[in-house]
């Protein structure tokens, strides 16, 4: 499984005589693919070893047995498997005390035009949000901004929680759940803070294709996955402080589907950092 902007590193157990290796690959898709107007057709190729001296054939007999696109179990085998090495020669320092908690909602949304009367479904931008807030790209870097104590360019007051809440993963939600409010605010945090933060995914406007989250010049701790909405009591229970993995990036798909049956669900992640 290799979401967007990320890469593996996988070892082969290069034993087998003839020294050529098929490999083949599909899609992971969390929306439905009928409305899909990509190709759907697998990816194949084959690995040589050093050593071979035969030609390899262009095209393998073999068959091929996938998981299904939306096979959402299937996946959520697979990363459950990624562990850190967490031994003497690669030990791992996952922070426990935790000083700052941040719940923060990934939605689709749209920007309103019209300040006076706005309606979701006309003359609208369509726009993304966390916590409901689109981010205002300014000509001033925000650490330019930071450093050089340029004031007007930003706003401190980035919520550490949405602004509004409702049942995110619902089918049904509030027409006002759409509209979104633009602005360039940033959260500040002292230097050595442990922060604890939960990514929300919603199903506002269908939810969004998986998209992956990244803190610049930043790596973190995965300690959960989960879906639906997010249970600040039970499901700390499951997190993993023993031996996460440790990424630069985390993946927020939207509702998941699995065969002849819809999910209502949304995922949620927890990250330390």
């Amino acid at each position: 499984m290799i979401n967007p902007v990320q890469t593996t590193d996988v070892l082969l157990m290069a034993d087998l005589p003839l020294g050529h290796y098929y490999m083949a690959a599909r899609q992971y898709l969390t929306e439905p693919t009928a409305n899909m107007g990509f190709n759907h057709s697998n990816a194949t190729a084959s690995c040589n070893t050093a050593r071979t001296t035969t030609s390899c054939p262009v095209q393998s007999s073999r068959t091929f047995s996938f998981l299904c696109m939306d096979m959402k179990a299937g996946k959520n085998f697979y990363e459950s498997q990624i562990r850190s090495l967490a031994n003497e020669d690669y030990p791992i320092n996952v922070p426990l005390d935790i000083t700052t908690r941040m719940y923060i909602t990934v939605s689709m949304n749209v920007l309103c035009r019209n300040n006076t009367s706005c309606s979701p479904d006309v003359g609208n931008m369509l726009a993304t949000s966390m916590n409901n807030i689109s981010w205002n790209n300014l000509q001033v870097d925000v650490l330019e901004a930071y450093y050089r104590n340029l004031s007007g360019f930003y706003t401190t007051d980035f919520s550490d929680w949405p602004k509004t809440t409702y049942d995110f993963t619902a089918e049904n939600y509030d027409e006002n759940a759409v509209i979104t409010d633009q602005g360039t605010k940033v959260k500040v945090l002292n230097y050595n803070e442990s922060v604890e933060i939960v990514f929300q995914g919603t199903s506002v406007m269908g939810g969004s294709v998986n998209h992956p989250m990244h803190l610049h010049g930043h790596s973190f701790y995965v300690a959960g996955i989960g879906y639906g909405n997010f249970n600040n009591e039970t499901d700390p229970i499951s997190y993993n402080p023993i031996d996460p993995p440790k990424s630069e990036h985390v993946w927020i798909p939207k509702k998941q589907l699995a065969r002849h049956q819809i999910l209502c669900e949304q995922s949620c992640e927890c990250i330390r950092i």
